[in-house]
């Protein structure tokens, strides 16, 4: 299982809250999950597929084009403003 990790807007989006697993076969990196959000989760998907969305995978942030494996931890980081 890969966990996924949704930090501010995106957890509330999603039924399950701000933490999801899903299965690790067929995914093979990062922009596997966007695919699998693309086709399960449209509106995640949507939104997390915003040019200034972060994600990190095992508390490192990565590009789209990065590994995963099973059991790793995948966040999605929002955008984040101060003044």
């Amino acid at each position: 299982m890969i966990n996924i990790r949704l930090f501010g807007k995106f957890g509330e989006i999603v039924a399950s809250g701000d933490q999801l697993s899903i299965s690790a076969d067929g995914i093979a990196s990062v922009e596997d999950i966007y695919r699998y959000f693309a086709r399960e989760i449209p509106q995640l998907h949507n939104q997390v597929s915003e040019p200034q969305v972060m994600v990190a995978v095992n508390q490192n942030i990565v590009a789209r084009t990065t590994r995963v494996n099973d059991g790793d931890e995948v966040a999605f980081l929002p955008p984040v403003t101060g003044g």
